[in-house]
């Protein structure tokens, strides 16, 4: 039975490590009648924490994605990582989902993994709610969090209920329940039955005069979105309960303001309120903007499809889950209807697929179905051709959508199997790997034969690493991590590449010139535009399109991979008879290196973004042995007891940084650390590679 597609929600639940995101998915599910028990993270008992290394390590390594109802509404929902080696996972997540929610721990605040998690969802657009969690700890503070997340991540955070006190039961005002803003009801949460029952009650006296403070802010700044708001206010008549709602789904869909919740997803207070935030402010597919595409044959024709059945098939692979059996593909549907045992055409790659099952996805369970239509979100099994970020839709009406781009790896590893026989079996593995994780990659050594794996940290190659042992039962040898250079341009050059030769008795003629100049302005390594080609025929323009393509991706002088480098084809010399496709391959692969030789080389190594959190006494210390590390210090603050250092610093510099700043430390400062970009390296490490 097709699924109204107004009572549709896709949402994620993001946030920086530790925060509670599946602390909070599991409630959800539990309130929802989807699950009769609920789990724990660090029983390794969760739904949607079901690989056993996410079992071990107590954390989300995969996104999950499970469906439940809630008021009548289904909901679509991705648990997603807080560790920054997994960030991949968030950011094909919020390239197909229509709304978050963002969790944030009241006692650390917004951390650093939370401001890239909003950087990424307003990347996408995408609206969010707030939940400030673990009111429950010591520590706590509702409004201290709720002023970072304003001042931090420049937005408009507009609380819609108060915590009821703070912190643990032993304290003399324990968190006990949150004050609904908009009804001016307080929210109790019964304890028998996993405080599945909500009772909503009179405010106590002693906080009426606060919730009325709030609540007078909250509708003031409303009224900025709504005329009949402003109207009843400046009347001082009552306003309706549906009016504020409305106003706030309007307001969150269009990115305005971000409402905030609060609560314990570990003792369940709080969390039904959110669930209805999802269903009340979050938006159905239909509510957000056409997806927007190009024509496969003219990529300067843009093409749009709404969210509609009637509308001609399209969607997007945004995951893959590789075995040896067979990929699931997890895919968004944004337009039209797919049904099993159908073909669909992937564009990028221009191939047909064959459809043979459609699966609804519960975390690690599936179920069969036969149809599906534009707004949800299914996974195929048996696909051939497609990977993440591939484009499906429609044979007859072909539409192009803008793959998912993930950063840049940062870390390198040789690996090696224990015997040569299982060579083969390690690359099978490698293989299967990067096919689910984009950010996952291998290469051989052409000369050496050696086999090195990148990735976006250490944890992320440790966990590869692990799943060879216990998923594939290899046995491997690995060295230790090293930085994942990259190579640049000094200088923009202008060369003409020339093919003036012989081939099997043939002359071949073809000149091509080229610029090649740095470039940091595009999400893709090395840019390839055509700026002047009059009189080139198509076939050798894109046959020189393609070799100077396959040259960016081929690596710099020094073997390291290209990046910020633009190559525009700028004019071009064809012989009536001696020029052929052939030719202009010769021409461009010419035209590329010489450029590449005249531009110079700049090394460039990646750059971290630490957060340290320290006691004010050793402070002085850690802000020591950072500057030693080469590291810039950006700014300090203070949040508690403790002081916030944020610095950026090489990726070089950091092996075992956190072993050191607990020894610095005596064990109390934490760090989290994250990709930020890539710097050129000092003269001295360019000199060893040369």
């Amino acid at each position: 039975m097709p699924r109204d597609i107004r009572n549709i929600r896709n949402i994620g639940i993001v946030a920086h490590i530790d925060a509670g995101k599946t602390t909070l998915t599991e409630r959800m599910l539990f309130y929802a009648h989807f699950i009769h028990r609920v789990g724990s993270v660090d029983e390794g008992t969760t739904v949607t924490d079901y690989d056993p290394e996410e079992q071990e390590r107590g954390i989300t390594i995969q996104a999950a994605c499970v469906t439940f109802d809630w008021r009548g509404v289904h909901i679509n929902l991705i648990d997603t990582p807080g560790h920054v080696d997994f960030t991949a996972e968030v950011e094909r997540s919020l390239r197909v989902l229509d709304g978050a929610v963002v969790v944030f721990s009241a006692r650390e605040g917004v951390e650093a993994q939370s401001e890239t998690v909003w950087r990424q969802a307003d990347k996408y657009h995408v609206p969010r709610i707030a939940f400030i969690n673990k009111m429950d700890r010591e520590g706590a503070d509702y409004f201290g969090t709720l002023e970072e997340i304003e001042k931090r991540l420049e937005c408009r955070p507009i609380p819609v209920n108060l915590p009821i006190g703070s912190g643990p039961a032993h304290f003399n005002n324990p968190f006990r329940g949150v004050i609904d803003l908009i009804s001016m009801k307080a929210l109790r949460f019964v304890e028998e039955g996993n405080h599945a029952e909500v009772i909503a009650e009179e405010i106590p006296e002693e906080l009426k005069e606060e919730a009325q403070i709030w609540r007078h802010n909250m509708l003031d700044q409303l009224s900025l979105y709504s005329d009949k708001l402003t109207e009843l206010l400046l009347a001082e008549e009552p306003i309706p309960e549906d009016l504020i709602r409305s106003v706030i789904r309007q307001a969150t869909i269009g990115n305005l303001i971000v409402p905030v919740l609060c609560g314990s997803a570990l003792h369940g207070i709080g969390v039904q309120p959110v669930l209805d935030a999802v269903v009340d402010y979050l938006p159905d597919p239909t509510e957000i903007p056409p997806v927007e595409g190009t024509d496969p044959e003219n990529p300067n024709k843009k093409l749009t499809r709404k969210a509609d059945p009637k509308e001609p098939f399209c969607g997007l692979v945004f995951k893959v889950q590789a075995d040896r059996y067979g990929d699931l593909d997890y895919v968004r549907v944004y337009s039209g209807r797919l049904t099993a045992n159908s073909r669909v055409l992937n564009p990028g790659k221009n191939k047909k697929e064959n459809v043979p099952q459609l699966w609804r996805i519960q975390a690690d369970r599936r179920e069969q179905i036969e149809a599906v239509e534009a707004g949800d979100i299914v996974g195929i099994m048996g696909m051939r051709h497609s990977v993440t970020g591939d484009t499906l839709c429609d044979p007859k009406h072909p539409i192009l959508l803008e793959p998912i781009v993930f950063p840049q790896t940062v870390i390198d590893m040789a690996i090696e199997p224990e015997t040569t026989a299982e060579r083969k079996k390690l690359i099978d593995a490698l293989e299967l790997m990067k096919r689910q994780d984009p950010t996952f990659r291998y290469k051989e050594h052409e000369e050496t034969g050696q086999i090195i794996i990148s990735g976006m940290g250490e944890l992320h190659l440790e966990v590869a690493v692990h799943r060879l042992v216990r998923e594939h039962n290899l046995k491997v040898r690995v060295q230790k991590p090293r930085v994942s250079y990259r190579e640049t341009v000094e200088k923009a050059v202008e060369v003409t590449g020339v093919c003036h030769r012989t081939v099997g008795g043939q002359p071949l003629f073809a000149e091509l010139s080229i610029r090649m100049e740095p470039f940091d302005k595009s999400p893709k390594p090395v840019v390839v535009t055509v700026e002047n080609a009059e009189g080139l025929p198509a076939p050798f323009l894109k046959a020189a399109l393609e070799v100077l393509e396959q040259q960016g991706e081929g690596g710099g002088l020094l073997g390291f991979p290209l990046m910020h480098v633009r190559v525009a084809i700028t004019g071009a010399k064809v012989h009536e008879t001696e020029s052929n496709e052939l030719a202009f391959r010769l021409a461009a692969a010419d035209a590329f290196d010489k450029a590449l030789r005249e531009a110079g080389i700049v090394l460039l190594e990646p750059i971290m973004r630490l957060e340290v959190t320290v006691p004010e006494e050793y402070v002085g210390d850690v802000i020591s042995d950072l500057q030693q590390r080469r590291a810039e210090i950006v700014r300090t603050t203070v949040r508690g007891k403790n002081t916030v250092i944020e610095a950026h610093a090489p990726l070089a510099e950091l092996f075992g940084y956190s072993n050191a700043m607990r020894g610095l430390s005596q064990g109390r400062a934490s760090c989290s650390i994250e990709p930020y970009t890539y710097g050129p390296a000092p003269a001295e490490v360019l000199e060893s590679f040369l």
